[in-house]
């Protein structure tokens, strides 16, 4: 009678077991494949350094861009533009200065629940001369020369500032940016790190203020990942 006992428990462990792992296997998304060729600018061999979803706690997806978006190139702004609305990109560093060898980006998502959609993006930048240190200069003048732009005929301001954030790479930024309406608040982080002449910039997009939770981890992932491949 106790062996009929412990074979039916070895039995329930071992099934639980096979199911958890079949469920573990289902939720786990796939990498995706990294597209062969792209629009202007576009690298399939610097979208393989991407994030994975492997590289990810489990729930992530990953999608590899194949359209890139131009950077600022090496003409400075104005000295009168420090706070118009034209600056927003080069201040939110959704748009950098300077002109990369190579690009390649991703949409990242993680769905915590049916009201929980955390988005987030990856860009890598490649550079063949010091374009990656003068980006992050010149992000850090613009901000420090245009910490708050008001918006009078939409009734709405945007707040820019460096805060602190993990240390990665051979220099890493913290950005935060937060929009305020007569409606609400929403806050956009960035991680800018800076690894040799390449830089990697994670951004989260359009989350409460202090939803920034998973931009950490995924920048310390994103970083590892693109120091652990290629030459």
């Amino acid at each position: 009678m106790a062996i009929v006992s412990v074979v039916a428990a070895c039995g329930s462990a071992a099934d639980q077991s096979a199911q958890a792992r079949k469920q573990a296997t289902a939720t786990d998304a796939p990498s995706p494949a990294v597209p062969a060729t792209g629009g202007p600018g576009y690298s399939a061999a610097l979208s393989a350094r991407l994030v994975t979803p492997e590289s990810l706690p489990p729930g992530f997806t990953v999608e590899i861009a194949t359209t890139m978006a131009l950077d600022a190139g090496d003409r400075r702004p104005d000295v009168g533009a420090a706070c118009a609305p034209s600056m927003i990109p080069l201040l939110s560093a959704r748009r950098l200065t300077g002109s990369p060898s190579a690009t390649a980006a991703a949409t990242l998502s993680f769905d915590a629940g049916p009201d929980d959609l955390w988005v987030g993006t990856e860009v890598l930048r490649t550079y063949t001369d010091d374009g990656a240190r003068r980006a992050m200069a010149d992000l850090r003048t613009f901000i420090g020369g245009c910490p708050t732009l008001v918006l009078p005929d939409q009734d709405g301001s945007y707040r820019f500032a460096v805060a602190a954030g993990p240390r990665l790479g051979d220099d890493s930024l913290h950005l935060i940016q937060a929009t305020t309406s007569r409606l609400d608040t929403l806050e956009w982080d960035v991680i800018l790190v800076r690894a040799g002449t390449s830089l990697v910039v994670v951004q989260s997009e359009g989350n409460k203020p202090g939803g920034v939770e998973h931009l950490n981890r995924v920048a310390e992932a994103a970083v590892h990942r693109f120091q652990t491949t290629g030459s």
